[in-house]
């Protein structure tokens, strides 16, 4: 009998939606013409992209020329960052505010333009995870051109204030980018009200397929191409559009953004009861903002616990969580996100993520706290140290 999968890693992937898949289909079947072709098949398939990127201006309160579709979220990381430095370096503007806590494809991106000569200001997010408006509008130099701030962070959930950096740097002549991956599809976002110049999104995160994002980049602003070769996205990212991709995207955040309050209050009903449960254990900590997150998010450390092996454990019984973000899997370090937050390395060794969506039950919660309190139980009885402690 197979075994049955808790799955409860929805921060990494999310499966995806039935309605999806079914708006995907007749685009990997029978209407798979290239949309850049003059006869009806190639039309037809044009056509839908743009239903789709008018679907999805209107779930995030865009203009439809706003949106330009691409691979996922880190290509559209890229290309805001990379065009929007390189195009502001020409009036002098050299000097770049972010956190040190992004995803990696924000981070990794900063650190190849300081290569280049940009100056880049990381800011600390302290132990709460939430960024202070008064720190980010303090680091602003007469040449910086730009900030990037993420909506809500991967590991930890922590929604910032958006608005009100996007208010700062408009105010001081800057650029505002921020990496929306975790939080489109799961938390109300008005583009209209919001100060954003540059957003970035990625399907697989709300229920859409993987390999295909967008990026928002407000009416006005150039930015120079990342990818050369080709007149699609009206000429500003060339390769052969993911049809099917972009129409499973549309749907899924069509169906996300349609229940998403309902969503979000099931979802967090999920996570109190997770959290609450979770607390009982003796030395554990929450880690970051307990009301200023995603309504899925929980992170914890467990004392005298190294993560990994709880993780292995835990995927033994068949329940999928995460040590942090799936993009670091491998990695020997420990979360950069929970070191920007004060916590030591042992901490940050024995943390978990685990991320709900509407997807989870109560009844799989309640096996996850039983199991995971278990867990603990047991690998704590064989560290010595703990014993001792």
């Amino acid at each position: 009998m197979e075994r049955q999968i808790v799955y409860a890693d929805n921060a990494a992937t999310t499966p995806l939606s039935p309605i999806a898949l079914e708006a995907m289909l007749p685009y990997l079947e029978e209407i798979y013409g290239n949309p850049s072709t003059p006869y009806s098949l190639g039309r037809r398939t044009k056509k839908a992209i743009e239903t789709a990127r008018s679907d999805i201006a209107q779930c995030l309160g865009a203009d439809v020329h706003e949106i330009f579709f691409t691979s996922g979220g880190s290509e559209s990381d890229n290309w805001a960052l990379k065009g929007a430095a390189r195009s502001m370096a020409h009036q002098g503007k050299t000097h770049i505010i972010t956190t040190r806590f992004e995803h990696h494809a924000v981070l990794h991106t900063c650190a190849a333009l300081e290569k280049e000569g940009f100056s880049v200001t990381y800011l600390d997010v302290h132990e709460n995870g939430i960024i202070r408006p008064e720190e980010a509008e303090a680091a602003i130099r007469p040449e910086t051109g730009l900030m990037s701030v993420m909506f809500a962070n991967n590991e930890i959930g922590t929604i910032q204030p958006i608005e009100s950096l996007g208010a700062i740097c408009h105010e001081n002549g800057l650029l505002f980018h921020t990496d929306a991956v975790q939080a489109v599809g799961h938390l109300p976002i008005d583009l209209r009200k919001l100060n954003i110049d540059m957003l970035s999104l990625s399907a697989h995160k709300f229920h859409g397929p993987k390999g295909v994002g967008a990026l928002f980049c407000r009416d006005g602003l150039e930015l120079p191409n990342l990818i050369e070769g080709g007149a699609q996205e009206r000429g500003h990212r060339a390769g052969t559009e993911n049809v099917a991709g972009i129409m499973g995207m549309a749907a899924a955040l069509k169906e996300s953004c349609g229940s998403i309050e309902e969503n979000a209050a099931y979802v967090l009903s999920l996570r109190e009861k997770l959290r609450k449960g979770l607390l009982e254990i003796p030395g554990c900590r929450w880690n970051g903002n307990a009301e200023q997150r995603l309504p899925g998010n929980a992170n914890i450390s467990f004392s005298g616990v190294e993560g990994e092996s709880l993780l292995l454990m835990l995927d033994m019984q068949g329940f999928c969580v995460s040590s942090g973000s799936a993009c670091t899997s491998g990695a020997v370090d420990p979360s950069h996100v929970l070191r920007a937050i004060g916590l030591t390395d042992t901490e940050a060794k024995g943390s978990l993520r685990i991320s709900l969506d509407r997807e989870n039950t109560s009844e799989e919660v309640e096996k996850l706290v039983q199991t995971i309190s278990e867990t603990v139980h047991k690998l704590r009885s064989m560290n010595p140290f703990w014993k001792e402690a």
